[in-house]
């Protein structure tokens, strides 16, 4: 028996609550069924009206990328650069060849994905207008470059940039079977000097943030005890389920694995690590609560995606205003290289534990170390 509820886009169904939306008309081609219904796993009213608007946000997002990605041009015509009339190019425009990369491989990536690839086109037809691929030059090129730099961008955000350009361009090159250079294949990019360095947490605070963390012992803090004792990168620990966790064996560990939400690095990335101290603790705190929930933190992991940025920005300021302007949440990894180094343990098994890449071929060959040798180096840690 289903029982009805005022509260917008709630149902129950035996006690547990549903997400129900019905599909717009304009987005309707996109999608099996007119209505989307989600079971939202928990009894809580608190929680299911949390997670519906969280819900109905992500879709009323996604729904808006794709209205956005269909429409044309805005004020196409005011565009200086607009390609001729009594052009002779069979070739996709720049704003076509978006439309192809978006339709092709832009489904399941989340919004940021949508939202750099419309901004990195959008420059590009600004300063050189939204011309057919094959008709932009290596000089239309490094006058973007130009651009992008005297705006004050760093380096590393331009080569970013410009990946972004390449990818969309190569795509409709091959999907047309067009018979041209990408103009934005090898332009010139000064020395990259603005890399930041980032320092590894000394020990002293290391221990100081973990004792402030059990003290607000909250999901941001665990997130923050796991990452500095175990070396994990943020989006690794953000997107883990809570049954990757497996404190029930004579050896607590992370089992890392790869979900659809959140990819691994390279191969070396899927790996066990053993919990001890702060990881430890976190990941019993984990488990006791969140019990509506298949995530290690809902907060920003779902099926669709994992919200990494939002993460690394809270953290982030939290970690500056207890410790230094100057420490990074990537920090904690940097000083877990660090202190494995520090009590002698064998560059092989710190690759192993951090998933970093292997140094020689010879790295490559066996099973690597079992979690009793991996154990034993994380309790000297220091």
């Amino acid at each position: 028996m289903v029982d009805h509820l005022n509260v917008s886009y709630l149902y129950t169904k035996r006690g547990v609550y549903y997400f129900s939306k019905r599909v717009p008309c304009d987005v309707r081609s996109y999608y099996k069924s007119d209505r989307i219904v989600i079971c939202l796993r928990t009894k809580s009213n608190a929680s299911a009206v949390r997670a519906s608007k969280s819900l109905y946000q992500k879709l009323d997002d996604y729904w808006t990328s794709i209205r956005l990605t269909n429409m044309q041009v805005p004020a196409e015509h005011m565009l200086v650069s607009k390609p001729p009339v009594n052009s002779n190019s069979n070739s996709p425009l720049l704003s076509e060849a978006l439309s192809t990369y978006l339709k092709l491989k832009g489904e399941g990536k989340n919004k940021l994905f949508v939202r750099a690839a419309n901004r990195n086109i959008k420059y590009v037809i600004e300063v050189l207008g939204n011309l057919p691929i094959n008709e932009y030059s290596t000089k239309d090129a490094s006058k973007f470059r130009d651009f992008l730099l005297n705006r004050g961008l760093l380096i590393s955000s331009v080569k970013r940039i410009f990946s972004s350009i390449r990818s969309i361009i190569n795509l409709s090159i091959s999907e047309e079977g067009i018979n041209c250079i990408n103009a934005f294949s090898k332009t010139y990019m000064p020395e990259n000097n603005d890399v930041e360095i980032r320092k590894p947490i000394p020990i002293k605070d290391i221990r100081h943030i973990q004792s402030i963390s059990r003290e607000y012992d909250d999901d941001l803090r665990w997130l923050i005890a796991l990452l500095s004792d175990t070396g994990m990168r943020l989006g690794k620990s953000v997107g883990l389920l809570k049954s990757d966790i497996n404190l029930n064996c004579e050896i607590p560990h992370i089992k890392l694995i790869p979900h659809p939400w959140r990819r691994l690095k390279t191969r070396g990335s899927e790996r066990c690590i053993p919990l001890v101290g702060a990881s430890f603790w976190a990941c019993k705190r984990i488990l006791e609560y969140n019990n509506d929930s298949i995530y290690a933190f809902p907060r920003y992991t779902s099926s669709k995606e994992c919200n990494t940025n939002s993460a690394s920005a809270a953290l982030n300021k939290w970690l500056k205003e207890k410790l230094s302007e100057s420490y990074v949440i990537h920090g904690f990894r940097h000083a877990f290289r660090d202190r494995l180094r520090d009590v002698e343990c064998p560059s092989d098994i710190i690759d192993q534990l951090g998933g970093w890449s292997l140094k020689s071929v010879g790295q490559g060959y066996g099973r690597g170390y079992d979690l009793s040798k991996l154990e034993k180096c994380m309790f000297k840690l220091s």
